[in-house]
């Protein structure tokens, strides 16, 4: 499928760098609601990472005529049953912010031996265009540390450790995040069915 711009549904001005970083090299104009005042903000209010991701996804190419990809993300911890999943952005609160968030998670956690701290990141990104909608998956394992580390990144980045590292999100350079990721893993399956 050939696209000249794509619009992502985000106003997170580190989710449209890291997204804008992946698709590199494709030809393809960048934009992110930043541009489009008059697309409103959507609430993310789905049970689903993919319920959220399409109806953001819809909303944005509605408002801006344009093929349109939007995410949503979840790190789902396994010994708290897949929490904080899909209500990760507002784990912690409405209004909380990401050291809100990681705080209230080692506190969650704080009991928790090494051997049952383990978690992954999920992404789903939808692609909407017109007459086409698409969903694609990206997944991480890793652990949760006992303690933030790292000053990259957003999020949960530095409580998370994917497998196979000793670093945690936060820790890696954007270059090194952007190759194993979750979100990078979603959107390479969405280059690749552009692609085709």
């Amino acid at each position: 499928m050939k696209i000249d711009t794509l619009v992502i549904a985000t106003r997170n001005p580190h989710k449209t760098e890291e997204i804008r970083a992946m698709v590199e090299g494709l030809g393809i104009t960048v934009r992110d609601l930043t541009e489009f005042d008059n697309c409103p903000d959507v609430e993310e209010d789905g049970a689903t990472l993919e319920a959220n991701a399409l109806k953001k996804a819809l909303a944005a190419q509605r408002c801006t005529g344009l093929p349109v990809i939007a995410d949503d993300t979840g790190l789902e911890v396994y010994y708290l049953l897949g929490a904080p999943g899909v209500y990760s952005a507002r784990y912690a609160g409405e209004d909380a912010t990401y050291a809100d968030n990681n705080r209230k998670l080692l506190q969650s956690m704080r009991q928790v031996p090494a051997r049952k701290r383990q978690a992954r990141f999920r992404c789903v990104v939808a692609f909407v265009a017109k007459g086409q909608e698409q969903l694609f998956e990206g997944k991480v394992e890793g652990d949760i540390l006992e303690l933030p580390r790292g000053e990259q990144g957003f999020g949960y980045d530095p409580v998370f450790r994917p497998e196979g590292y000793t670093r945690s999100y936060a820790e890696l350079s954007a270059a090194e995040k952007n190759s194993i990721s979750h979100r990078a893993l979603a959107v390479e399956a969405f280059k690749a069915f552009l692609q085709s």
